[in-house]
């Protein structure tokens, strides 16, 4: 099957190259694309920086899916994959998240009586949900954590924010910038989506000298070392 792997920045994009054996990030050909390049390993998987952010993101995704498709090559399956915040005490620096719910926290509208999703307003979408039964074959072989995994424009940066955000999403385990987007424009063109994301931080006040992004960088390449064998031997006719 061919798969697409969207991460944000290139350190992520190498760090999941790196999981396959002999075909690192120097191994990869980089295949341009509009407004972006993919890096192609030899075994047919696709790793693209698509940008930071859900826009950029969901743009460079839209446009390596379009290319895939007038190539007569679709992909059958689009990960979106990275470091995140985890919540405390359910999802600590260092665990990996795989998301059952691809949620946009910040789409929508701020009223008197509180934030209304954009649902509520009539328009559009404010979650994806991968398959369930490659959420769980991911999970059992990676030992992910599976729940809601929160895309915002904005990074959390206090302990308020973290209380709010987790009060609107109980089910909330991880936040990130990109997943949401990512899955967008992987609907648009019916495929199917998934997100992962090893956890580097506490989702709160911004303390960098608490963050762990490189062993979170070394946990994403751990999870696709166990991954890969999953996702090769999934049926994509499984939503």
């Amino acid at each position: 099957m061919h798969i697409l792997v969207a991460t944000a920045v290139p350190v992520e994009r190498d760090a999941v190259a790196r999981a396959f054996p002999g075909t690192g990030p120097e191994a990869a050909v980089e295949v341009p694309r509009p407004g972006t390049v993919l890096h192609r390993l030899p075994d047919g998987w696709d790793l693209l920086a698509a940008g930071v952010g859900p826009a950029l993101a969901a743009a460079s995704t839209a446009a390596a899916l379009t290319a895939a498709a007038l190539d007569s090559a679709p992909y059958g399956l689009v990960v979106s994959a990275g470091i995140g915040g985890g919540f405390a005490p359910d999802a600590p620096v260092g665990s990996l998240v795989v998301a059952d719910e691809i949620t946009a926290a910040d789409l929508g509208a701020e009223t008197a009586d509180g934030f209304l999703p954009v649902t509520d307003l009539g328009f559009g979408t404010v979650t994806h949900r991968p398959p369930a039964g490659l959420v769980r074959a991911v999970a059992a072989a990676t030992g992910a954590r599976t729940g809601t995994v929160l895309t915002g424009s904005t990074v959390t940066g206090t302990a308020e924010r973290a209380a709010l955000l987790r009060a609107r999403h109980p089910r909330a385990l991880a936040e990130a910038m990109e997943g949401f987007g990512v899955a967008e424009a992987a609907a648009a063109h019916g495929v199917p989506v998934l997100e992962l994301r090893a956890v580097s931080n506490p989702v709160g006040p911004r303390d960098r000298a608490a963050w762990r992004i490189g062993d979170a960088l070394t946990a994403l390449t751990d999870a696709f070392g166990k991954l890969a064998p999953v996702l090769r031997s999934w049926n994509p006719h499984e939503r």
